[in-house]
């Protein structure tokens, strides 16, 4: 039996995040009959509350599932075999968006990054531009890339397609930024947004999300690859009855609804400037402690988690080691190229300011038990900046 360990555990990982005390209770509760009209009323009502978070009019499908089967939903709903997509690497989900796709057997056309930036609008426009026969029919962006911190211009995408005067959808991995920053589906002219419930929005993961335009929903009427659970049809129905095509995760469904109304009460610009706060203050206790962001461009910086890199032969992993052992604290590792070279703060979801301090106090103690090179007073930094109730540059 392990060892008995007083104080709450501080999961500070960019997903799963903590789950408020409110969440926790609307789900610990029997389910209810997924054929009957309470839970169509559940599910009607939870379609309308995400519509609001996606700023889009239109339909939403949930899948009992982590991010990665919106990702295939999108995918064999639109595409078939051989067509071909272009995607910025910019990060390792992007990249992994990248694996799936060429084994569902499409043609992928990369655009390589440094992992420190955001996707380049301009190059994709300039890629686009070129495609004069149209052969590519998707453009793949992730809008937070969770592993590096790092943003994506989408309306810049957007106005690049345009400008391109290219027919090809807009796809958008929105999982780590959904809840966390703003973000518009409609007005941005995104075709398929690809969400998932473990990070902004405060629920247990288990559930993803495709907010799909009329657009896209034509490309899945006319073609699109052999599907069956993953298939878009029955969703137009199932926005109008509230009901599934499969049996849903209905305690799931209960705690989304009340993490919904959470932020709600709480108003979203509310909620996206208690993000960028929180961002603010971490970039600023990096900048104390002397360590270097992931991400290069400050333009691009992302509200919900923070990449930072360990000096030069200091192992990343080895100081998690130790925050979590000594001050039972987990933070982010990093991830493909990242490996071992970046620690990830997440700062999304349900997090005061107190536990937010207390995050930055954990990491500048393991910076110090773990022999890693830095300077004192990132944490002093942060409060400092939030004490003053400062807002984000």
């Amino acid at each position: 039996m392990s060892e008995f360990v007083s104080g709450r555990h501080f999961l500070q990982t960019p997903g799963p995040t903590n789950l408020p005390e409110r969440v926790l209770r609307a789900m610990d509760r029997n389910a209810i009959n997924h054929r009957g009209p309470e839970f169509g009323a559940l599910g009607r009502e939870v379609i309308e509350k995400l519509r609001h978070v996606f700023q889009t009019a239109g339909i939403i499908g949930i899948f009992p599932a982590s991010g990665t089967g919106a990702w295939e939903s999108a995918l064999v709903n639109t595409l078939a075999p051989g067509d071909r997509i272009l995607i910025s690497r910019t990060g390792q989900f992007s990249h992994l968006w990248e694996q799936m796709a060429r084994r569902l057997g499409l043609d992928v056309a990369t655009l390589e990054t440094d992992w420190r930036r955001g996707a380049d609008a301009a190059a994709m426009q300039g890629v686009l531009d070129q495609d004069r026969e149209h052969r590519i029919k998707a453009v793949c962006a992730v809008h937070s890339e969770t592993s590096t911190s790092c943003m994506t211009d989408i309306p810049a995408v957007r106005a690049a397609i345009d400008r391109a005067s290219h027919p090809a959808l807009l796809f958008v991995d929105a999982i780590s930024s959904l809840g966390c920053a703003d973000y518009r589906h409609d007005e941005w002219g995104v075709d398929v947004t690809i969400a998932g419930t473990q990070k902004g929005l405060m629920v247990p993961p288990g559930l993803s999300f495709t907010a799909i335009s009329e657009k896209a929903l034509a490309a899945a009427r006319g073609g699109g690859s052999a599907r069956s659970y993953w298939d878009w049809a029955p969703l137009v129905t199932a926005n109008q009855t509230g009901f599934f095509p499969y049996t849903p995760a209905i305690n799931l469904l209960f705690a989304l609804n009340e993490a919904l109304t959470m932020l709600a009460e709480e108003g979203l610009p509310t909620v996206f400037a208690r993000h960028a706060r929180y961002a603010h203050a971490t970039r600023l206790a990096a900048a104390a402690w002397g360590l270097e962001l992931q991400c290069a461009d400050p333009a691009a910086y992302a509200p919900g988690v923070t990449a930072i890199r360990t000096p030069d032969g200091h192992s990343a992993d080895r100081l998690r080691d130790v925050i979590l052992e000594r001050f039972n604290m987990s933070l982010g590792n990093g991830l493909g190229r990242l490996d071992d070279r970046v620690f990830r703060i997440g700062h999304m979801g349900d997090l005061g300011v107190l536990t937010f301090t207390g995050t930055l106090t954990g990491v500048e103690m393991g910076l110090r038990a773990a022999g890693i090179p830095h300077r004192e007073g990132g944490v002093q930094a942060a409060m400092n900046f939030l004490a003053g109730e400062g807002t984000a540059a």
